[in-house]
């Protein structure tokens, strides 16, 4: 029996979160597991869009709205198919990442949560909230959290 049926992991379209989806796609091809490969995004105003930039310039990607969260989903799913990945899917999910990707999970009964470090020692994650940090505490489930930086 392998180790895991169902990995989920989550991806906004950066370089770091493409490593993680690089890490996830190959425990699914060791377990022979299914990779749903998860984006959330968010239609936001143009104040808070202008806010955002303003307040975290480099710290963070922001996936905002349906077409990039789709095109990030695509890179993703080509990299995970190029790692090893043989049974993939992919969520475009309008919602917070934390409360998307902890959805994902139950929705797809995973029995592991990949995300990336990134967040985790940056000034924007301990001011804003760090989703690795938060996913881990609250997933229910395995969580390997992929150093990518």
């Amino acid at each position: 029996m392998p180790a895991y049926r169902t990995i989920v992991v989550g991806t906004d379209g950066s370089a770091t979160s493409f490593n993680a989806v690089d890490r996830a796609a190959a425990v699914a091809s060791d377990s022979e597991a299914e990779l749903v490969i998860v984006c959330a995004f968010t239609p936001p105003s143009r104040e808070d869009t202008a806010e955002a930039e303003d307040a975290l310039k480099d710290e963070a990607y922001l996936v905002v709205g349906w077409t990039p969260a789709e095109e990030t989903l695509r890179t993703a799913e080509e990299r995970a198919a190029a790692a090893g990945a043989r049974t993939i899917r992919t969520l475009a999910v309008d919602g917070p990442p934390v409360d998307v990707l902890r959805k994902a999970v139950r929705d797809t009964g995973a029995d592991l949560l990949v995300v990336g470090n990134r967040g985790l020692n940056t000034l924007s994650g301990r001011l804003l909230g760090s989703v690795p940090s938060d996913v881990a505490r609250r997933a229910g489930i395995d969580v390997l959290i992929v150093h990518t930086t």
